[in-house]
Formats: structure tokens, sequence, C-alpha cells
């Protein structure tokens, strides 16, 4: 069951650096922009608010690679605090910007969080 999460926790990180590439570097692309929904317009505004907000998903990448490669009890312990910090972000995200983020972030990070914590 260890080696399970660990790999749900390696495909979440990469989730969260794909979504940092997204915002940070990508945001104003037309993939990206219909990815997000978002106007060309709107995109180019608010640009520097998508960076900041993919650097915030390229610290929590950070931290669950940083659980991966931790020893325990350290290791353990960032795994289910970032992967929590995951789904706190999906939740707020789901309820106030697009229900897409639910699905997207809350749930992966919901079963890597139960796999984490059920491989103790």
């Amino acid at each position: 069951m260890r080696l399970v999460a660990d790999i749900l926790v390696g495909l979440l990180a990469a989730l969260h650096i794909y979504i940092l590439i997204m915002e940070m570097f990508l945001w104003t692309t037309p993939r990206v922009r219909a990815g997000f929904g978002v106007t060309a317009e709107f995109a180019e505004e608010s640009k520097v608010f998508a960076a900041n907000q993919g650097l915030y998903n390229g610290f929590l990448a950070a931290g669950l690679i940083w659980g991966l490669i931790a020893g325990d009890p350290v290791g353990q312990a960032a795994k289910i605090f970032f992967a929590a910090c995951v789904v706190v972000a999906g939740l707020y995200g789901g309820a106030t910007a697009s229900r897409r983020i639910f699905f997207g972030q809350a749930l992966p990070g919901a079963i890597t969080l139960i796999a984490v914590l059920l491989a103790g």
C-alpha cells in the first residue's frame, strides 16, 4: 500500500507542476485560455495574478516531493499536510471559482490523502 500511496503522491505533485506551468508560463495561450474558459483580454489582464496562483501550486508540488524524499516521520507528515492542503485548495476553488476544480484538484488530493493515511 505504501508504494501505491507514494505513486499517487508523485502523480499529485506532477499535476501541480503542470498547473504551475499553465498558470505561470502559458496563461495567455489559446489552449490554456480555453481550458480555463477565459478570454484573451481577461488572460492578459490577469496574467500576474495567474502567475502568483501558479507559484502556490508549485509550493504544493514541492511539499509533496519533499514528503517523498524525506525520511519518516517527517516525510509521512509532509505528505499528509500537503495532500490536505491540496484538498482544501480544491474545495475552496471548487466552491468559489469553478466546480471543475473540485474534480481536478480536490478529488485527486482526497484520494491521495486517504491512500497516504491508510499506508501509515
